[in-house]
């Protein structure tokens, strides 16, 4: 695998101040601790530099950032998962990104009364290529509340964590191989790129395409 930095596309909650710092947080915690082999890019940082917004300008630019990404890792906390997060999550499968599926919401729900369910609804897993990650966040908080002196001890301790759990699981999967060949994925993005429509087509011409194309495949993501 290549050493330059890894993309990754986080996607989830970014409707309140929870959610926008709280990604912050974690994003800063896993690229400090990775040494910036993870790069991970914020949707909530993009949409605010959108011109002329609508709701398919912002879609579309989501989507845009999506496609440049080498790797994904998706917030799946909630008693019902954020849609948006889920398409997203779907079409990162259509291009077999390598991807973590993180919960640190406790609450069980979904289908997890089946023996092999998770807290969601069934249709959102046994993707290939994608690691769980679930941890209990209020079990983790006041572990790491017992050690701090400070509410900043205490979040920079607790992101630290979950950035390190995070992190392992990406080395896990990013390391697992793709069922797309190398010389298949050049066109399954140009037929993903199609079904989503909107303005993806022309912000994907051609020789661009390539360029991320081959770079993903430099990167190891495809191999």
């Amino acid at each position: 695998m290549n050493q330059h930095p890894l993309r990754i596309y986080f996607a989830g909650d970014l409707f309140n101040c929870k959610d926008l710092g709280g990604n912050l947080m974690l994003r800063d915690a896993i690229q400090s601790i990775s040494n910036r082999k993870y790069d991970i890019l914020l949707p909530q940082d993009g949409e605010c530099e959108v011109l002329q917004r609508t709701s398919q300008s912002i879609r579309d630019a989501d989507f845009q950032l999506l496609f440049q990404c080498d790797a994904v890792i998706a917030n799946f906390d909630g008693t019902d998962l954020d849609s948006g997060t889920v398409v997203e999550f779907c079409f990162a499968k259509m291009l077999d990104l390598p991807t973590v599926l993180l919960r640190t919401d406790f609450r069980d729900g979904g289908d997890r009364t089946l023996p092999d369910g998770a807290p969601w609804n069934l249709m959102c897993s046994h993707f290939p290529r994608t690691e769980i990650l679930h941890l209990n966040g209020m079990v983790w908080y006041h572990e790491y509340k017992n050690r701090a002196k400070t509410a900043a001890e205490l979040l920079a301790g607790y992101y630290k964590g979950i950035a390190e759990e995070t992190i392992k699981a990406m080395d896990k999967v990013v390391h697992t191989p793709s069922w797309l060949s190398p010389n298949d994925v050049l066109e399954q993005y140009r037929k993903t790129i199609q079904s989503i429509g909107g303005s993806l087509p022309e912000k994907f011409p051609e020789e661009k395409l390539k360029n991320i194309v081959r770079s993903k495949i430099l990167n190891g993501i495809y191999s």
